[in-house]
């Protein structure tokens, strides 16, 4: 099959989105009779902040990260129903798939996109003031239903943040995978080769894995400097794992 059929993209419905039931009518408008695009993955996670924070890495330290990462956990549209708080997350694949899903997608600002774009997704959407504590307009927060990647570097790196090798039928796999001879554990942001109490295990032998993540923890555990942080590939080898909480 030609490279070009198996460019992959992530996204995401978000917590807005799903609150205002919106989930059929975005997938409708990303159906492959639109956008010539296929499904290679689904999935519905519950969003730890561990999973939040890497996800949106790029803006740590900006004035709308806490609001942004409360956002994508459900804990603003669905704070006291802690089983509501999750995202549908998928994978589309084909031609000039990362393009065309976000030309559906439009304009990351809800506003903008009403006045660039009338008719796309986020043109739903809305933008949320961000007060501080005394009461002040410090930011906005885009509440604007779908993630969509960005760039070819955004979409591995967010297909491989959200999905594990397995998640995707073997034929629709675009990344490189590699069967690990190690055990790995997590505890306390550590990583550890051996069990300890409350550690979590990451892989174990006979695990098929992203070949990018076991490289990262092989330097790791050698101490030296790894391409992703140890919180990166904890993240979605521990989605959905009830010990990984807020």
């Amino acid at each position: 099959m030609d490279v070009k059929e198996l460019e992959q993209t992530l996204v995401l419905i978000k917590p807005d989105a799903l609150k205002n039931s919106l989930t059929g009518y975005l997938l409708s408008q990303l159906a492959e009779f639109h956008t010539g695009l296929h499904f290679a993955g689904a999935k519905i996670v519950h969003v730890s902040r561990m999973l939040a924070e890497e996800h949106y890495a790029e803006h740590k330290g900006k004035g709308f990260y806490p609001a942004l990462l409360d956002y994508i956990m459900g804990l603003v549209h669905y704070g006291d129903v802690p089983w509501k708080q999750r995202v549908v997350a998928f994978i589309y694949q084909g031609p000039d798939a990362i393009r065309r899903i976000r030309d559906f997608a439009g304009p990351t600002n809800p506003h903008a996109a009403r006045v660039e774009k009338p008719g796309c997704i986020r043109a739903l959407g809305t933008l949320v003031p961000i007060k501080d504590a005394s009461g002040s307009v410090i930011d906005d927060r885009m509440d604007n239903l779908i993630h969509a990647s960005a760039n070819h570097e955004d979409a591995e790196r967010e297909v491989k943040l959200w999905f594990l090798p397995g998640d995707i039928p073997p034929f629709m796999q675009v990344y490189g995978t590699e069967v690990n001879k190690e055990f790995y554990y997590f505890k306390e942001d550590r990583l550890l080769p051996e069990y300890e109490p409350d550690s979590v295990c990451l892989l174990a032998p006979g695990e098929r894995a992203w070949a990018s993540d076991l490289e990262a923890l092989r330097r790791i555990s050698r101490g030296e400097t790894a391409a992703v942080s140890l919180q990166y590939v904890a993240a979605k080898y521990l989605i959905n794992d009830p010990r990984l909480e807020h």
